[in-house]
């Protein structure tokens, strides 16, 4: 933007007039103090930029040692799970089941997967707890474009989800009403009980089933042939996950019955020290950066661009 400038003056002068005439009408004008107030603003505006960073520094000593586990909650988001045989339907049923188990484990990391046709990491595992429920509010079937349950790409996305490095307890918690529409099923569980993964399953809904309400129209949901669509409880495909995994099977009927027998469950499990480093106290430097911008800012603004002409 400088040498902009310079060039801009330069073709300017030219169309004024003759050189003699331009030099007697800007001989005023200093164009040492023009360089200093340009490099002023240059270095104000570069030390602007590192304020922004907020350069810091963490305090020692100040790590926040917490004990706990990995939780993986895989939660089901397929539009059978509208279905309101639990008031006022499924998966805001299931919702509140995970916030309520959230506010369970103060002290584990919590990571989400939301699944229908696929399954996606919706939050990897962080002790955030708050952002946590912030997207379990937010769930819903739109967040997922392919519907179908597919519990196999659940299970296996949580298997990635965990880090295989750290020396830590990992346990899932999966909620579903079991509908399962993918094969390979059994190869998941085979791997999460290899890796030594824990899940623990609740299942939602009722073995009598419901109606699926479309929440746009109002109305229940239809197949092909025009019949009323029926979504029913599979416990078996969950009950087998439980079993070939050493978790747990539950059937929700009190979101407050279901955390109590999950954390029956976890609380036999001793869970490893970590440090936690968002809970960190660090020392930052933003202020004397931003005091230094101020300055130059400040000098650059009191410099005149012209000098004193001796008469």
């Amino acid at each position: 933007m400088f040498a902009r400038l310079l060039h801009w003056k330069k073709v300017v002068s030219k169309r004024i007039g003759e050189p003699a005439l331009v030099k007697q009408l800007t001989q005023d004008f200093s164009p040492g103090r023009f360089l200093l107030k340009s490099v002023l603003l240059f270095i104000a505006f570069s030390v602007g930029v590192v304020a922004i960073a907020n350069l810091r520094k963490p305090v020692p000593d100040t790590t926040v040692m917490r004990k706990g586990i990995d939780v993986i909650i895989a939660l089901d988001v397929s539009k059978s799970m509208l279905a309101a045989d639990l008031a006022p339907n499924r998966l805001e049923r299931a919702k509140q089941t995970i916030i309520k188990l959230i506010d369970r484990l103060p002290e584990d990391r919590i990571g989400l997967i939301f699944f229908a046709g696929r399954a996606y990491l919706q939050m990897p595992l962080t002790t955030d707890h708050a952002a946590a429920k912030l997207f379990v509010n937010a769930a819903s079937p739109d967040l997922i474009p392919t519907q179908g349950t597919v519990l196999s790409q659940a299970l296996d996305m949580g298997s990635r989800a965990f880090n295989n490095q750290e020396e830590r307890f990992n346990t899932m918690v999966l909620i579903s009403d079991g509908e399962d529409h993918s094969p390979g099923i059994e190869e998941s569980i085979e791997a999460l009980a290899e890796a030594g993964v824990l899940v623990n399953t609740i299942g939602i809904g009722s073995p009598q089933g419901a109606e699926i309400i479309d929440p746009e129209t109002g109305e229940a949901k239809k197949d092909t042939e025009g019949n009323i669509v029926i979504s029913r409880l599979n416990e078996e495909s969950l009950q087998l996950i439980a079993q070939k995994t050493n978790g747990i099977y539950t059937r929700l009927e009190s979101s407050e019955l279901a955390v109590n027998s999950i954390m029956e469950q976890l609380s036999g499990i001793e869970g490893k020290a970590f440090g936690d480093t968002s809970l960190m106290n660090y020392q930052n430097y933003y202020g004397w950066f931003a005091g230094l911008m101020l300055l130059f800012m400040t000098l650059e603004f009191f410099i005149p661009e012209t000098k004193k002409v001796l008469a």
